[in-house]
């Protein structure tokens, strides 16, 4: 085999060698035993939230967690509590994510196409301040999971969580807007204190394996996207995804919307939901066994 020295050197380190290119099934599981949680991501209004509810209860489908993507702060304080309210009624998790990044500042930088990979990271350390005053904002008002986009707000997050000036059941996700896409960029992910990360949107098969066999935390994988982001639909691939990838949180509906950070509709909820259904029909068709999180409190 190629590069045989290097290859040694990342397993030595914890590290696959390579990408799994035999599909190993994976034996992590979710802290209840279940295999994969549905998330709907891109869910940036109240009424696209109820859209979403609705209509996974008339597809008798399960949704595990909801996204919202815009930022806490462009929510008043009663949209936000009423976001907490409906996803605790209905039992799902709730991700809101920090609002202060690049794109809502002064700088032009992230307006080029040099700039679109800083895009979502935070500018100067006002920014940095004003992220954590929005992340304890939305803990004020309920939220209890955030996305985030920049690796050093998460250090300073975590170590806020670790020291006592965060609550300790706070959650990060680490969002696919980051770019992260091998195991070694997860690894460090996991390190700074990520409680799931979302990696980049259309890596194969064996390259989510590797990425599974390097951390433990759950992984956030799509199975469809808007055009975009690539407009793929990935629902034959979504058994194997939880076969190889388990915990994993199938990210599915961004399909039914043209684009990721949307002020989505009521319709775009609906829609989002019924893309879901099909994606879990391919779940109960090809991988009936695989247990879905929350199904064993049943």
């Amino acid at each position: 085999m190629l590069f045989e020295e290097t290859r040694r050197y990342l397993a030595k380190i914890g590290l696959p060698a390579g990408d799994l290119w035999d599909l190993p099934d994976s034996n992590k599981r979710f802290k209840d035993g279940s295999q994969f949680g549905v998330e709907i991501p891109t869910v940036n209004s109240l009424e696209a939230l109820k859209g979403i509810l609705e209509e996974a209860d008339r597809q008798n489908i399960r949704i595990n967690r909801i996204t919202e993507t815009i930022g806490l702060f462009k929510h008043t304080q009663k949209e936000i509590e009423e976001w907490v309210r409906l996803a605790a009624d209905y039992g799902c998790q709730l991700v809101m994510s920090v609002g202060p990044r690049a794109t809502y500042d002064t700088g032009a930088t992230v307006l080029s196409p040099q700039g679109m990979v800083i895009s979502y990271r935070l500018r100067g350390q006002e920014q940095l301040v004003r992220a954590i005053e929005d992340i304890k904002r939305g803990i004020e008002l309920g939220v209890r999971s955030f996305i985030i986009y920049d690796e050093g707000l998460l250090w300073v997050l975590s170590n806020m969580r670790k020291d006592g000036a965060l609550p300790p059941e706070i959650t990060f996700k680490v969002s696919a807007h980051c770019g992260h896409c091998n195991p070694a960029s997860l690894k460090v992910m996991e390190s700074l204190g990520a409680d799931s990360i979302n990696p980049v949107r259309d890596l194969q098969l064996p390259m989510i394996a590797a990425l599974r066999a390097a951390i433990d935390i759950p992984l956030d994988c799509h199975t469809d996207t808007p055009p975009s982001s690539g407009n793929f639909n990935r629902v034959y691939e979504a058994p194997v995804m939880v076969r190889i990838a388990s915990p994993v949180y199938l990210k599915s509906g961004n399909s039914a919307v043209s684009a990721h950070g949307l002020k989505t509709t009521a319709e775009n909820g609906r829609d989002m939901a019924r893309q879901a259904a099909i994606m879990m029909e391919f779940m109960s068709r090809y991988f009936p066994e695989a247990i879905q999180l929350g199904s064993k409190a049943e």
